[in-house]
């Protein structure tokens, strides 16, 4: 009888460290043997391996601040090489899972051989793709044994729009953050927003265009007006470190919105998300969320645009949906439910079902090892 899977999970540039630690946490213990390769994250404190090995094989040598121009270029002159050095380091494994290949012109040719590949498309598609990258997008799932999506609207999009293969494409949901409720009240929040007693709606995450922060903003314009709260005015936090230029946003900023562009370690997560009374994501994009992921852990009442996976999560009952890219219809619904504290503890428990439900990490684990299974 084979013995358990050995599985390495692999995220070059430490990408995503809490999808990676949590995915990692779960396959172990389901009986994987699991090792998680991948780089030092450079943003701050990540979560405690929990059964699981882990070996930072990729981008020793880089220097300079978190996302400056030297570390990058340093980095790209280690990746070739540290590719190869993980080609030889992938021999002890049973089944090699990428969680991100970001080079993806230079990653088909520098993948392990002789070992099942399997890539989870967290980006179904590039959101902003440089020339020739969503050909080499496409070669890269060529050379996978297996692609893993979070919805069934990404796996429609992958095989009708890069022509995947269906029977290639599995669908597993990506797992609620419950591992951030247990650090939660580790750190407070700031004193000026610990002092506010009004509603608050929440938007947390790296700022990026898709986003929609700049619809957010146009649909918060008369919150205010038209919300009578005993408790004071209700406010819109922005949390999260800018990926964009803020300038222009910042200037038409309505009343009642504050900015907190900065990463927030997992420490402090907690203490904004059990403070928001809703939490919207206007995205005009997406396939799914690790910040979804995460309002789901805390049993936060959504507000969510009706794109990719977002409407799968709607219908466990915990969310509300819009059209994207409309602020008016934006409005109507922050100000109705901000105003309906019943629905808004009807998705809360909704939340909270999907999260020990489809979007338990045990229920990852099992789906993701009989993958494996598969292709042993």
């Amino acid at each position: 009888m084979a013995g358990p899977v050995r599985v390495q999970v692999v995220d070059p540039s430490a990408y995503t460290p809490p999808y990676d630690r949590a995915l990692c946490a779960a396959l172990a213990a389901a009986g994987a043997e699991v090792e998680l390769v991948t780089s030092h994250f450079a943003y701050g404190a990540v979560a405690p391996a929990d059964g699981y090995e882990v070996c930072e094989l990729f981008y020793r040598h880089a220097a300079g601040p978190p996302g400056s121009r030297r570390r990058l270029a340093l980095k790209l002159a280690q990746h070739g090489p540290d590719m190869l050095r993980y080609r030889r380091h992938a021999r002890a494994a049973d089944v090699v899972h990428f969680q991100w290949l970001s080079v993806q012109p230079a990653d088909v040719h520098l993948l392990p051989r002789g070992r099942p590949l399997v890539l989870t498309a967290h980006d179904v598609l590039p959101r902003e793709p440089r020339a020739g990258q969503l050909a080499a997008q496409r070669r890269l799932y060529e050379r996978m044994d297996a692609v893993v999506v979070h919805s069934r609207a990404g796996r429609n999009r992958l095989t009708r729009t890069l022509g995947v293969e269906p029977e290639r494409v599995h669908v597993i949901a990506h797992g609620a953050f419950t591992h951030l409720v247990e650090m939660a009240g580790q750190r407070p929040l700031p004193p000026d927003l610990g002092a506010v007693r009004g509603p608050v709606v929440l938007f947390f995450g790296l700022m990026r265009p898709y986003k929609g922060i700049e619809v957010l903003l146009a649909a918060w314009d008369g919150v205010r007006d038209a919300l009578t709260a005993e408790d004071g005015p209700p406010e819109l936090w922005l949390v999260g470190r800018p990926r964009m230029e803020l300038a222009p946003l910042r200037a038409a900023t309505p009343e009642g919105v504050r900015w907190v562009t900065r990463f927030l370690p997992d420490a402090e997560v907690g203490a904004f998300f059990r403070r928001a009374d809703l939490v919207v994501l206007p995205y005009l994009e997406i396939d799914q969320s690790g910040v979804l992921a995460t309002a789901l852990a805390f049993g936060s009442p959504l507000l969510l645009s009706d794109v990719g996976g977002f409407g799968e999560v709607a219908a466990e009952g915990a969310a509300e949906l819009v059209s994207p890219g409309d602020p008016a219809a934006l409005h109507d619904a922050i100000v109705g439910l901000l105003s309906d504290r019943a629905r808004r503890d009807d998705l809360a428990s909704g939340a909270a079902r999907a999260a020990a439900g489809p979007y338990s990490w045990s229920g990852v684990a099992r789906r993701t090892l009989a993958l494996y299974e598969s292709l042993r």
